[in-house]
């Protein structure tokens, strides 16, 4: 499968609880490795876990070497939950698709610079018109 087939996917997820996740996006996140899917998640109602945590838990086998896709910018901050960026590159990813930067200023780059300086190779902008649709609503306000 491509990066926008799997990207696809994790739209799905984000598409599926939207208005749902509180003040959080609804975002989605799928983690591939060998060609296939071993862990998926979203953004949970009420806005937590995050996606990319929810994903992580789900994880059939070791995320080393695999490759997450995810809908919005991993988080860079400390808030009411760790950066979900620190717990991907602890999982030992070696790619990360992401469909759009998150905006927010205490993010905006800063999670993909984090996994970038992890080793980490970083794609940005697959999937991203539908991301922002999906994610009308959260960036709207930046």
């Amino acid at each position: 499968m491509s990066d926008a087939l799997y990207m696809k996917k994790a739209l799905d997820l984000s598409r599926a609880l939207m208005g749902r996740t509180a003040e959080n996006p609804s975002v989605g996140c799928v983690i591939v490795k060998n060609g296939k899917i071993i862990g998926q998640g979203a953004t949970q109602e009420g806005g937590r876990p995050h996606a990319e945590r929810q994903a992580l838990s789900t994880l059939t086998e070791p995320a080393k070497g695999a490759t997450a896709y995810v809908t919005l910018e991993p988080c860079s901050h400390h808030g009411q939950t760790p950066p979900c960026c620190d717990a991907l590159i602890d999982s030992g990813i070696s790619r990360c698709v992401i469909a759009v930067i998150d905006p927010d200023p205490r993010v905006n780059w800063r999670g993909a610079a984090m996994m970038q300086e992890a080793g980490i190779d970083v794609v940005v902008g697959v999937g991203e018109a539908e991301a922002c649709k999906i994610m009308e609503k959260f960036l709207s306000q930046f």
